[in-house]
């Protein structure tokens, strides 16, 4: 639940899991306040200099996660902070039942985007700073670009830009969320959604993440072992707030900046269209298959994650 509002927008050292991160051996990480009070937590792996990466980790994620990426960053020369999202990782979650992951609006996930800035200045992260936004955070990500003057160059996985819905269900599940938010019984799991996390809650065979098992074993042991990580299915409120955002952004042109948007070929989650048709009009974009990848192309195997390494290293350039 949310903590007590300071007094002030401040920042205090937060728990990190450094021996289950595999990142950096001097990453370490601190509580923000967004300033409607919400308590968010970042990770910071500062030192190298070429610029900093902003990385925006997806639904049910956390910091710890990205210890691999800011390894592998850090190699190629760039200092990187990671954020748990209001309502999900150990940040303050927003409901009685934490298990269900939710928002109020999409757009107050940019209160938590400007504590990140706030920090990165604060810390004196070098400059330039880079995006990397995966699923979820591909859609705070993406409007982040729009919206803030700060990001020379921009990245995205399995960005969330659309949600994989049946066709035959699509017509009436936005229908379906505005009723439940109007009676106000939106706060309860989003229809075919469960309390338990996916990771524990499925064999790694067929699963719709990673077809590398070595990575799905490190993502697993991480939600068993880290107190507080896990998440469960979203609420309908959330599904409703992401949907409408979604639309929102699928109206809106693409940033005057390079990116590169990088999708598995065999993508169950996010919308794979809006992907596409998104960046045949990014002027400076570039869209990256994965072949044979899930939704956690980050999380691949070795030959796919330095393609998609080579690909950060030119845009970033």
């Amino acid at each position: 639940m949310r903590s007590a509002a300071p007094a002030f927008t401040g920042i205090a050292p937060a728990p990190f899991h450094t021996e289950l991160s595999f990142g950096p051996a001097d990453g370490r990480a601190v509580w923000m306040y967004a300033r409607d009070g919400v308590r968010v937590r970042a990770a910071l792996w500062l030192g190298p200099t070429r610029g900093t990466v902003l990385i925006f980790p997806g639904r049910t994620e956390y910091v710890e996660k990205y210890g691999p990426l800011a390894k592998d960053l850090a190699e190629l020369g760039f200092s990187s902070l990671a954020i748990d999202w209001r309502g999900q990782g150990m940040a303050d979650r927003l409901l009685p039942d934490e298990r269900v992951g939710h928002v109020e609006a999409f757009t107050d996930y940019q209160m938590d985007v400007e504590a990140l800035f706030n920090l990165a200045r604060e810390e004196g992260a070098p400059e330039p700073y880079y995006l990397i936004g995966h699923s979820m955070g591909g859609g705070i990500g993406l409007r982040t670009a729009l919206e803030r003057h700060e990001i020379r160059a921009c990245a995205f996985t399995g960005p969330m830009w659309g949600i994989r819905i049946n066709p035959l269900v699509r017509p009436f599940a936005m229908a379906f969320a505005n009723v439940m938010t109007a009676i106000g019984l939106d706060q309860s799991f989003a229809p075919s959604t469960k309390p338990e996390n996916y990771l524990m809650a499925n064999p790694f065979a067929d699963n719709t993440l990673t077809s590398d098992r070595p990575m799905w074993d490190f993502m697993l042991k991480q939600v068993q072992v880290i107190p507080g990580a896990a998440l469960g299915g979203p609420s309908t409120h959330w599904v409703h707030e992401a949907l409408t955002e979604c639309n929102y952004l699928y109206g809106q042109a693409s940033p005057a900046m390079r990116c590169l948007t990088v999708v598995g070929s065999n993508e169950r989650i996010v919308d794979v269209q809006r992907i596409t048709e998104r960046m045949e009009r990014w002027p400076q974009g570039r869209l990256m298959v994965i072949e044979g990848g899930e939704h956690e192309v980050l999380f691949e195997r070795p030959e796919s994650r330095a393609r998609i390494l080579a690909g950060l290293d030119a845009t970033f350039t």
